[in-house]
């Protein structure tokens, strides 16, 4: 069995220095790099870029509102064509990064308020695919399984694959709980652990109301600006090695 463990970088900017990228990325096999919207800046891109490419991490494309202040977790009202423009100028501005080197883009995968909203507006989902579709229609999108994304990309042949959280708990209808809500990350690694076992070998989780739901799991996401981010991956690739599941990016 194998499953691609992501996590989001690149997400410093200026002077502010947010997670452990140096140490987070050689642990992964694909990285979502921020790029510029809601994180990250060019001398941030670049050094992401050349981290990812020294550990042989696959490369992806973590666009956002442009909510700097935000962190962009908050939502926007944005018209398609205005999110599909902010969608190609992310991708753009990142593969710069990686042209100057011969590296190419794996994945595109949607940030926080972004990502939630697309899993639940079509709309919003539409415009994702249009942008990645006639920006290079190879590369493949991470979403829930359960969304409108997800769903959406593989009706319009798209690549795509269904990602898991390590650090947030879910809602009966296979959504993330809000980050307002109690209980809606999970703080104890051997908890984090133990979900995602059971989503990778049972395909199925808890979620916050106790029940048990099915879920895909064909990437595991962690948050790279998480207090326990780094412990978080460490345990998990050791637990998953144990299990017999080999962690390998998809362009692998």
């Amino acid at each position: 069995m194998k499953v691609d463990l992501n996590a989001d970088v690149g997400e410093s900017f200026g002077r502010y220095t947010l997670g452990m990228d140096d140490h987070l990325i050689p642990l992964l096999s694909s990285a979502n790099i921020a790029c510029g919207y809601h994180a990250g800046d060019p001398l941030v891109m670049e050094k992401t870029v050349k981290l990812c490419k020294n550990a042989g991490v696959a490369l992806g494309v973590h666009p956002g509102f442009p909510d700097l202040q935000g962190f962009g977790r908050r939502n926007m009202d944005c018209t398609p064509k205005e999110l599909k423009t902010m969608l190609l100028y992310q991708m753009g501005a990142l593969e710069a990064f990686l042209h100057k080197d011969g590296l190419k883009l794996q994945h595109v995968k949607p940030h926080g308020a972004l990502y939630n909203m697309a899993a639940k507006e079509e709309e919003l989902a539409k415009a994702i695919c249009d942008a990645v579709k006639e920006y290079d229609s190879s590369l493949i999108i991470l979403a829930q399984a359960s969304g409108k994304l997800y769903q959406l990309a593989e009706k319009m042949g798209i690549p795509v694959k269904a990602e898991v959280f390590m650090d947030r708990a879910y809602e009966e209808d296979g959504s993330l709980v809000n980050r307002r809500k109690p209980g809606a990350m999970i703080t104890d690694e051997e908890e984090a652990i133990e979900r995602v076992l059971s989503m990778v070998l049972e395909k199925k989780v808890r979620a916050i109301t106790g029940k048990e739901i099915p879920i895909q799991a064909d990437s595991i996401c962690v948050h790279g600006d998480g207090e326990k981010a780094l412990l978080f991956v460490e345990k998990l690739r050791k637990t998953l090695e144990k299990e017999g599941v080999t962690i390998e990016a998809f362009s692998r």
